[in-house]
C-alpha cells in the first residue's frame, strides 16, 4: 500500500470539513475519490499533501507516517500534486516550467526527462519555447501534470483534471492517465465526470459532506445505479 487515511479529520479555522475520511491506494492503482462540488475532495488532497493538515488523524505513505511533514518533505519522499488551478508560471516557457519540476523532485537513472515527457505530451513539445501562459486550458492541464511528473513521483494526486475543459481533450488527459497507468504510475484522482472516471479507474471512493460514504471496485460502482444517483446526481 503506498498511501493510507485513517481516521482523518480536517479543519478551516473553526469549520469542521473532513470527518474521519479513510481511504487507501495500492501501488500502480488508478483511484478515483469522487463527489459533487464541495464535497470535500480537494480538502482531501491538500490533507495528503500538508497544505490543510488535519487536526485528527493519520497520514502514512509508503507505511511511513507523514501526517505532520511540511509539504516540501513530502515532495520530496515522492508525493507529486497536480492543483485544479494548475498554477503554473505564465511568463516562463514550456520547457522552463518543466525544468523547475526536475529541479525539485526526486532524481532517477531511468526517471522522466524532457524527452520522454515530450514522448507523453508531443503537443507541450510543439510549444517548447512558448510562455505558458498563452497555452490553452487543457494545455496548461497538461503542462501541469508534466511538470509534476518530472519530480519523479511516486503517487501522483491529480485534482479534477477534466474541469472546465473541452471534450477533445478531456479525450486526450483519459489516453494520457491510461498510458501512465501502463506504466505503473500510481494515481489518487478526484474526479465529478462519471464517465471519464470509470474508464481510468480500478476502484472508487465517494465522498459526500466531507466523510467517505461508498467504496468498491469501479465494476461494482458502475452497476450501482442507486449509489450514483444519491450520491453523484446534480
Amino acid at each position: 500500500m503506498i498511501l493510507e487515511m485513517k481516521d482523518v479529520h480536517t479543519f478551516y479555522g473553526t469549520s469542521h470539513v473532513l470527518f474521519g475520511v479513510s481511504l487507501n491506494v495500492d501501488r500502480g492503482e488508478v483511484v478515483c475519490l469522487m463527489g459533487r462540488n464541495g464535497a470535500g475532495k480537494s480538502t482531501t488532497f491538500r490533507t495528503v499533501m500538508g497544505l490543510t493538515p488535519p487536526r485528527a488523524g493519520t497520514v502514512l505513505f509508503q507505511g511511513k507516517d507523514v501526517t505532520r511533514f511540511k509539504v516540501h518533505t513530502k515532495a520530496r519522499l515522492g508525493i507529486g500534486y497536480v492543483p485544479e488551478d494548475r498554477q503554473i508560471f505564465p511568463e516562463l516557457t514550456v520547457r522552463e516550467n518543466l525544468e523547475i519540476g526536475r529541479s525539485s523532485g526526486i532524481r532517477r537513472v531511468d526517471g522522466w526527462n524532457i524527452d520522454r515527457i515530450y514522448g507523453l505530451f508531443p503537443v507541450l513539445e510543439k510549444y517548447d519555447r512558448k510562455p505558458g501562459g498563452q497555452l490553452s486550458g487543457g494545455e496548461q492541464q497538461m503542462l501541469t501534470i508534466a511538470r509534476t511528473l518530472m519530480g519523479n513521483p511516486e503517487l501522483v494526486l491529480l485534482d479534477e483534471p477534466t474541469e472546465g475543459l473541452a471534450p477533445v481533450i478531456v479525450i486526450a488527459l483519459k489516453e494520457m492517465i491510461l498510458r501512465l497507468k501502463e506504466m505503473g504510475t500510481t494515481i489518487l484522482l478526484s474526479e465529478q465526470n462519471v464517465k471519464f472516471a470509470v474508464k481510468v479507474s480500478d476502484r472508487v471512493f465517494i465522498i459526500d459532506n466531507g466523510a467517505i460514504r461508498y467504496s468498491n471496485d469501479i465494476k461494482g460502482f458502475v452497476e450501482d445505479e442507486r449509489v450514483q444517483k444519491r450520491y453523484l446526481a446534480v
